[in-house]
């Protein structure tokens, strides 16, 4: 009868090792990095039209009739305006402060919408001729570029260059060269970081014109940031040493 082989204790295991390499094929570990400025694709603009009364039905009636000629000023731009959505509609019951029950001094309504544009040169004349109706709250633009922007593309590109770029100069300062390829991996593949790889930039304007006819606002377009970061491994030849 043999005795049972006795189980690895913990402190017994065989411990993990990264991939050094061999001295015949030694591996090199990089980062690339990558930044570009581009001009925004896209520009949004949030609106808020409110509404006020003490009769419940007074003030719904102006908050749809106000809504309605918001959305009717924004469509009427056509093309310019990429896209239109409803956000949160809401209405609620103010009380008054003194006496008791359940005694409603007014009634405050809120839709809001937010218009995405592609032209803009059309955004100052909307933004002043939105803030220019009654009640009606504007903010932005935030410029913004689509998911699918070549300016993306580039930016991982760029970054993937600069990492061989940066792992052949380490094999040529001692005297190797580049073989192959490990691995090429996004910084945080395993664990993602929270947050975009893209800063936005943000500008607001609002109010309710004095003039008759609101002045259109000269909007700069402002330049969007785009990062890119990769990690790469390389073996290269036995260095020179």
């Amino acid at each position: 009868m043999t005795d049972a082989p006795t189980p690895f204790t913990p402190a017994e295991q065989p411990e993990h090792t990264l991939p050094y390499g061999t001295p015949d094929a030694p591996r090199v570990a990089v980062r690339g990095e990558a930044r570009l400025e581009v001009d925004p694709e896209i520009a949004r603009i949030g609106i808020t039209v409110q509404a006020r009364g003490t009769d419940r039905a007074a003030a719904l009636q102006d908050l749809t009739r106000r809504n309605s000629e918001v959305i009717d000023l924004v469509k009427s731009y056509g093309e310019a305006v990429e896209k239109l959505a409803t956000g949160a509609f809401t209405v609620t019951p103010q009380l008054t402060h003194k006496g008791r029950g359940e005694r409603v001094r007014a009634y405050h309504g809120n839709v809001h919408l937010t218009a995405t544009l592609t032209d803009f040169s059309a955004l100052g004349e909307l933004a002043t001729r939105l803030a220019d109706h009654e009640l009606t709250r504007v903010a932005g633009p935030w410029w913004d570029l689509r998911p699918d922007s070549p300016a993306h593309r580039e930016a991982r590109q760029q970054a993937v260059r600069e990492a061989v770029q940066r792992a052949r100069e380490y094999a040529e300062a001692l005297g190797a060269r580049l073989d192959a390829l490990l691995e090429l991996a996004d910084i945080g593949a395993e664990a993602p970081a929270p947050g975009g790889p893209m800063l936005r930039s943000r500008a607001a304007y609002g109010g309710t014109a004095h003039e008759e006819t609101a002045p259109a606002l000269d909007l700069e377009p402002q330049q969007q940031t785009v990062y890119a970061h990769v990690n790469a491994r390389f073996t290269m030849t036995r260095p020179t040493l």
